[in-house]
């Protein structure tokens, strides 16, 4: 061939005339096949109607998968396992009414509908309905109003959905698919009362003036051994926060099923671990019950938001006073219906990950209404490390910096550092599944809680949700309002006295999210700088994956069911060493 006989450099002419001929055909073809395919990508999607129908407003998804063993509504994630998913805002959709995806709507992982490989998959829609709010701040927005489900787009009640069915995608692309919503997930049936756990819900007056509409805080209440016999007791109280809690977890009045089927976990390479949980519930109630176990209250919050499952516990520019709303009007109520001490020495503050920030946050930012803080793995709790990044000298969140390579950042690993996802997938599928910080997932999250909020009603970005450049001035107001390192260094002289003793922080050093980075920083200034010296305590696990909370015997799969027991002793000591002279310290402490 000519190729193989002359070359290159010897005629070039006669080459560019071979390229001219025999290639630009060849690339000719290629283009319009990729043209033709990306032409030809569409799916269209409508609802059907139903007696209480309007139109709606809200986030609509669309999702492809390619695993047959659920639906694609529950096999998104930023993890390596992720199926697909598209999504779009829309506004006054009517039954009927077609909305199309195509090739320009934003997707992860696939960015394009076009770069999805030819193949068979299973489709799915789901509207993620809106609501209106019109805020005391003077703007309108809409956000998905918690229907007791706390904040899960693919099981919100009211929310529509398809069933799922089979498509092909080939070269040329997709056409005249067609996808009807015509599921409505049902409503959530709320927990009911028992002999030991009571249900509360009550309007708070502060975050209904915010959000311009009636809002409400819930808790679930476990009772002491003998509440109803000794009508005398005024209990202590522990507050165990965390995530949107259904009921009152881990306390079970009998033993396992003896019929329960063993189901493994995955994430902690355990098997019959459903049988364990069963067991350490049961286990918990009979500690619960045991004459030496001291009487308290404990009680779990329900306080989602429009933007979460829970409001991270303090005030905040988007999402209201929910600090206020938890501590003054909350807490002063449970303890009134159910013979709480009411005072700041009786009261406890435990949690992991999202608790166990907002466990110290909390008692950083009401330091007299509590008396001490078990911070477990807790969220970022310095900004020099949110997780990976340092918000105040990185430019870029998703890249580190490099004049010539382009490293992704990582989000997630295990305890040998193998990495699931990055920081850009993470946020790229929020973006799909919500903008305006409206995914409902963590990045949102944490921009709902700690940014300022813009003209429009909604969070200032701290970044670019597509290319992961950082506000400078929005980090600023990060650090001035919620870096909790930040606010304790710079008002230690006003707040030590009230903290001495109270702040007590656990992490394992291989925690999954890189938590560990910020507690260390934390740990420099409490052990290095605090006068008066902080007295407290913060403790690692070896290896230890997130969730690790403080116990170095026994493995976390067990001591992350044991929150409302294992900070007990240390509970007890610090009241003894610090509860003021006249404090009720016995009626509680019958057997």
């Amino acid at each position: 061939m000519y190729w193989n006989s002359v070359p290159f450099g010897e005629n070039q002419p006669q080459m560019k005339k071979y390229l001219l001929y025999v290639l630009l055909p060849v690339l000719c073809f290629w283009g319009c096949q990729t043209t033709e395919k990306e032409n030809n990508f569409e799916i269209k999607v409508s609802f059907t109607d139903s007696t209480d129908t309007k139109n709606l407003d809200g986030r609509l998804l669309l999702m492809l998968s390619s695993d047959d063993s659920k639906e694609p509504r529950f096999q998104i994630n930023d993890g390596l396992q992720t199926q697909l998913i598209y999504g779009m805002n829309v506004n006054g959709m009517a039954a009927g009414e077609t909305a199309t995806f195509t090739q320009e709507v934003f997707g992860f992982p696939y960015p394009s509908l076009a770069e999805v490989p030819p193949g068979e998959y299973n489709v799915q829609a789901l509207l993620h309905v809106y609501e209106t709010f019109n805020l005391e701040t003077g703007q309108t927005v809409q956000l998905p109003m918690d229907n007791g489900e706390g904040q899960q787009w693919n099981r919100s009640p009211g929310n529509r959905y398809s069933k799922p069915f089979k498509i092909t995608i080939t070269e040329k692309g997709v056409q005249d698919v067609e996808v009807v919503m015509d599921q409505v997930i049902p409503p959530i049936e709320e927990a009911k009362d028992t002999e030991w756990i009571k249900h509360i819900k009550i309007k708070s007056e502060k975050l209904s003036k915010f959000w311009g509409r009636d809002m409400y805080l819930g808790a679930h209440v476990l009772l002491p051994k003998g509440f109803e016999e000794h009508p005398e007791a005024k209990y202590p109280l522990m507050v165990f926060h965390g995530h949107f809690p259904s009921d009152f977890g881990g306390f079970r009045t009998t033993p396992p099923d003896p019929n329960l089927e063993p189901e493994y976990s995955a994430r902690f390479d355990v098997d019959g671990y459903n049988i364990i949980q069963q067991q350490e519930a049961y286990d918990f109630y009979k500690r619960w019950n045991e004459p030496d176990f001291p009487r308290f209250l404990i009680i779990e919050i329900q306080h989602p938001t429009p933007y979460y499952d829970d409001s991270y516990a303090v005030n905040s520019a988007s999402q209201g006073p929910y600090g206020d709303a938890i501590t003054h009007e909350l807490i002063p109520y449970i303890e009134e219906q159910f013979r709480g001490q009411g005072e700041g020495w009786s009261r406890f503050l435990y949690g992991g990950s999202t608790g166990g920030w907002e466990a110290l946050a909390v008692q950083v930012k009401y330091p007299e209404e509590y008396n001490g803080c078990f911070a477990a793995c807790p969220d970022p709790i310095d900004f020099r490390a949110y997780c990976l990044t340092d918000i105040y000298k990185d430019k870029n969140a998703y890249y580190y910096e490099s004049a010539h390579k382009k490293l992704e950042v990582p989000a997630h690993r295990d305890y040998l550092g193998q990495i699931q996802s990055t920081l850009k997938d993470a946020n790229h599928l929020e973006l799909v599944l919500g903008d305006k910080s409206r995914s409902g997932q963590q990045w949102d999250i944490w921009e709902a809680t700690y940014s300022p909020q813009g003209a429009d009603g909604y969070p200032e970005r701290l970044w670019d949700k597509r290319t992961g450049d950082i506000d400078a001035e929005v980090a600023n107001y990060w650090k001035e309002n919620y870096d909790l390192r930040h606010i304790l260094e710079r008002d230690w002289d006003k707040l030590g006295d009230d903290l001495k003793g109270k702040i007590h922080i656990y992490c394992g050093d291989m925690d999954n999210y890189y938590l560990n980075n910020a507690v260390y920083l934390m740990e420099d200034f409490l052990e290095g700088t605090t006068d008066p010296y902080y007295d407290g305590e913060v403790a690692y696990g070896d290896k230890a994956e997130h969730c690790w909370n403080g116990d170095p015997e026994l493995p976390n799969h067990i001591t992350r069911m044991r929150y409302n027991s294992m900070y007990v002793p240390k509970i007890m000591k610090r009241i003894a060493e610090s509860a003021p002279k006249g404090a009720d310290l016995t009626s509680w402490r019958y057997r």
